[in-house]
């Protein structure tokens, strides 16, 4: 799938990162939370997130070039744009109606706790999606991944993943997706080079109880079987389990004392891909996408990782063939 060139040409390879809910992340901190009374912040945050974006920032943290797009609307869109800017990360969005969503963390000190309130997004009219799919066929042509994460707009093409797949495979770029449910069955017919959902995300779109990892390893090779060609399963803070169709690999991540671990799932992908662009196996790829997403859990705000946290906690990352 990876076409011949140095491995420098790859590390600098576009990536490009569709996700169709981005959201404007706040992050407040408290001493102590009490529900149903009044809690002061001693922190508030504010930054970029939704799954892509947040794969986006890591992928740009890394050392590669990434290329977000998706929807964006209103004036949380506007502040969306300013703040990927400062990053330096290419954007080509569609601009729509509906205003960009809200996510908000809260964090007690006290307790160690994280909480995630997530506002829905708001459908997306057909014209749009038709207007991302010509975007996406006129950037996929310069890249050398593409990855979808997340859900989709209320109303959605269902196919919506499955056609970027299919525009990635025809341009040769690597096609990763990172959803559940019908987008991701609907994905699998192109036959993704990778398909990865977390465990709940597995369970519910294969509708089954996965209690143990011999049911996890049996469900993954069900993706592989309706076309998935490697399969990797984030499980929190359980082994990550990694299939690409001949080996399978148990990854143990680090101990860390987690910060704020909204966001890891995405630094995981970025990572992933990242070093599978650099030609390196699976499970190699997963002990550095395991360090990512350890490294995103050091950090407040999701997907912004250091580099020097992710090379640190590669070596406590534990890699085994199973």
């Amino acid at each position: 799938m990876i076409a011949a060139g140095s491995k420098s040409k790859l590390t600098n390879a576009m990536i490009l990162c569709i996700g169709t809910t981005p959201a404007a992340q706040r992050v407040m901190i408290f001493r102590k939370l009490t529900i149903d009374s009044v809690n002061r912040a001693t922190t508030t945050l504010e930054g970029a997130a939704g799954k892509a974006i947040n794969v986006a920032k890591v992928l740009k943290a890394l050392g590669a070039h990434p290329i977000a797009t998706g929807f964006l609307g209103g004036d949380r869109g506007v502040s969306l744009l300013a703040l990927l800017e400062a990053k330096r990360i290419d954007l080509d969005f569609v601009t729509v109606p509906a205003r960009t969503r809200e996510c908000i963390t809260v964090i007690d000190n006290s307790s160690g706790e994280q909480t995630e309130l997530v506002e829905e997004s708001q459908p997306v009219a057909d014209a749009s999606y038709k207007k991302l799919i010509h975007l996406i066929g006129r950037r996929v042509r310069g890249c050398r991944a593409v990855v979808m994460s997340g859900t989709l707009t209320p109303g959605a093409p269902a196919d919506f993943y499955l056609r970027c797949a299919r525009m990635a495979t025809e341009s040769g770029a690597l096609s990763i997706v990172d959803a559940q449910g019908p987008a991701l069955i609907e994905a699998l017919k192109a036959a993704p080079y990778l398909v990865k959902p977390n465990l709940s995300e597995l369970a519910a779109t294969l509708g089954r109880e996965l209690r143990d990892e011999s049911a996890v390893l049996s469900a993954m090779r069900d993706l592989r079987d309706r076309g998935a060609q490697r399969v990797v399963i984030t499980a929190g803070r359980e082994p990550v389990l990694a299939f690409d169709g001949r080996t399978s690999w148990r990854i143990r991540s680090p101990r860390i004392t987690a910060l704020n671990p909204i966001g890891s799932g995405d630094a995981f992908t970025a990572a992933l891909v990242w070093r599978l662009l650099r030609g390196e196996d699976l499970g190699q790829s997963c002990r550095w996408a395991d360090a990512a997403g350890a490294a995103n859990a050091l950090t407040i705000m999701a997907g912004e990782v250091n580099l020097n946290d992710v090379q640190q906690l590669l070596r406590e990352v534990a890699l085994e063939r199973i």
